[in-house]
């Protein structure tokens, strides 16, 4: 369900130099701003909770998750270098499972471990703030990569949907309309995060349970799907 090529293939797409600018770009001003909070405020819990779940939960990492989801799979698919791919004797579900473990990896990297850093800065994991929200940006980078890979599987407009969704579904509409916070992944993992930290400094509209099975049912149905429209692209392109 692996493969090597394809994976280096992969990295070498999404950590070019100039991808690899706009991916350090968001965890960078985190960085900065947590900086600049504990120099202006010092160390308080709530602050780094606002912080980290205003800005890095809800922004940094379904970003970066669009970048590294969409640009995995959707400029093969848009130059058409990807039927030099699909020539090969490569399994397509591999090729799909291949491609989300290398835009897991690179979400989790330029999101969770700059969240975990500027938890630090913030208030010292006071709480377990900073290891609830880095808890949190991994089961979330999952998700939305697996999701934002499925868009680039099936759109040429991709980073558009996957933006749309991340600050407008989820940060629009799900600060407005509570029922809309259900079909939230960033809820989802707010979910861990509370399990992790204990205590009311982190909430979630949705419970654990429910919060844990639909990270993975819509992981596992975005991946499938996925690897199905691959297929679908490969009979196409024989045709």
């Amino acid at each position: 369900m692996y493969d090597p090529t394809v994976a280096r293939l992969t990295y070498r797409a999404l950590l070019g130099r100039r991808r690899a600018l706009i991916l350090g770009a968001l965890p960078l001003l985190l960085i900065v701003i947590a900086v600049v909070v504990r120099a202006l405020a010092g160390a308080d819990d709530q602050t780094a909770a606002d912080v980290l779940g205003g800005f890095a939960l809800a922004a940094m990492v379904p970003i970066v998750a669009v970048i590294a989801g969409t640009g995995a799979i959707g400029p093969e698919i848009d130059d058409g270098s990807v039927v030099y791919l699909l020539s090969k004797p490569i399994k397509r579900p591999t090729i799909i499972f291949t491609k989300l473990i290398v835009a897991v990896a690179v979400t989790m990297v330029f999101s969770a471990v700059p969240t975990l850093i500027a938890g630090l800065i913030l208030n010292g994991n006071g709480q377990q703030v900073a290891v609830a929200y880095t808890v949190a940006s991994l089961v979330a980078s999952i998700a939305y990569a697996a999701v934002f890979l499925l868009l680039g599987t099936v759109s040429r407009h991709a980073v558009v949907f996957g933006l749309v969704y991340a600050l407008v579904w989820e940060a629009l509409f799900g600060s407005l309309v509570p029922g809309v916070r259900t079909l939230s992944v960033q809820q989802w993992s707010l979910a861990v995060a509370h399990k992790v930290a204990g205590g009311d400094l982190i909430t979630s509209d949705v419970g654990l349970v429910t919060a844990t099975v639909l990270l993975v049912v819509v992981t596992v149905l975005a991946t499938w799907y996925a690897g199905q429209k691959l297929r679908s692209l490969t009979l196409a392109g024989e045709e």
